[in-house]
């Protein structure tokens, strides 16, 4: 997969990979929802001997419309869109720079200079797809805009558990921590990538429970505090664990920063430094104070028998 990145429309065509059939849509998550119209795109680009392409926006446009200095809750940065958008069999990615001078664009000037420049010859959209300033295109308009230089079809809403499949319910659910029920709209297990850091090093030491400290490149939607059943990628091979999100209350009388901290069952090599990439799978428990030590050691013994039996039960 080619992925070309637009700032600004030119005079001339901006790229030469001929006529293409382009999915449009901001894709967040690229859940069940998203990867279908993607599939769309790509099911029609193939009958018709044509490029599979889609087109997805950057920064957020909230950050833009809604004058912030960046969004903390993405589902997928845009490295982590890009791989599982590739997956599904697409040609080419553009990434178009969402920014002021973008977010005034009539809707036709946006059709004009962004979809019949590019030689698109078929446009697949979500029921829910606006575009240009103030959000006056839609899925309606964009046939009246197209000056018959393409076709259009739009995907309808995909419905789960009589919810409509979305991130924004998606990012409710994670924070919530209700992993099993946000996998379900996803299609796969929520993930997150990170390094693995120094971190106060008790894990190991005093609880018996070495932990690899894990500080995200990216801003993530972050799960709620409490204890999960986590895998692990180290090195291309995925581990099974037990996952932390919180403040260390045990340790910490004043509230910290949060931290992101894995015990990975069976494992225990020096791993700083390293890139990896964590699955939430399960919420097993909130976090809680221990007044002693040894009342904390005995619930992880406990915290690691219930995710082991989890990984055993669903068999991943």
């Amino acid at each position: 997969m080619e992925t070309i990145h637009l700032t600004q429309p030119s005079e001339e065509p901006i790229d030469g990979a001929g006529e293409k059939v382009m999915a449009l849509g901001y894709f967040d998550g690229v859940h069940l929802g998203h990867q279908e119209v993607i599939k769309t795109a790509v099911n029609i680009a193939h009958s018709k001997g044509q490029k599979a392409a889609v087109m997805t926006f950057h920064p957020h446009p909230s950050v833009v419309l809604k004058k912030m200095d960046k969004r903390s809750d993405y589902l997928t940065p845009p490295e982590e869109k890009a791989k599982l958008i590739k997956a599904l069999g697409v040609d080419l990615l553009y990434f178009v720079r969402f920014d002021s001078a973008f977010s005034q664009l009539s809707p036709q000037a946006f059709i004009d200079q962004y979809i019949i420049r590019l030689n698109v010859k078929h446009v697949v959209a979500g029921f829910d797809f606006t575009y240009g300033r103030m959000a006056k295109g839609t899925m309606e308009t964009i046939k009246q805009e197209s000056r018959n230089m393409f076709a259009v079809t739009t995907v309808p809403k995909l419905v789960i558990n009589d919810h409509k499949v979305s991130t924004t319910h998606i990012r409710e659910l994670i924070l919530a921590g209700k992993m099993e029920e946000a996998q379900a709209y996803l299609g796969r297990p929520y993930r997150m990538t990170g390094m693995v850091v120094h971190g106060d090093k008790r894990g190991g030491a005093e609880l018996g429970f070495p932990t690899a400290n894990v500080k995200t490149h990216d801003p993530y939607v972050i799960p709620n505090q409490g204890i999960y059943a986590v895998r692990m990628n180290v090195e291309n091979t995925w581990i099974d664990g037990m996952g932390y999100i919180g403040d260390r209350p045990t340790f910490y009388k004043e509230a910290t920063p949060i931290v992101i901290e894995v015990n990975l069952f069976g494992f225990n090599q020096s791993i700083y430094g390293e890139t990896v990439q964590v699955e939430w799978y399960k919420k097993l428990r909130e976090d809680k104070t221990f007044t002693k030590v040894d009342a904390l050691v005995d619930q992880m013994h406990q915290d690691k028998k219930q995710a082991e039996a989890f990984f055993k039960e669903i068999q991943v």
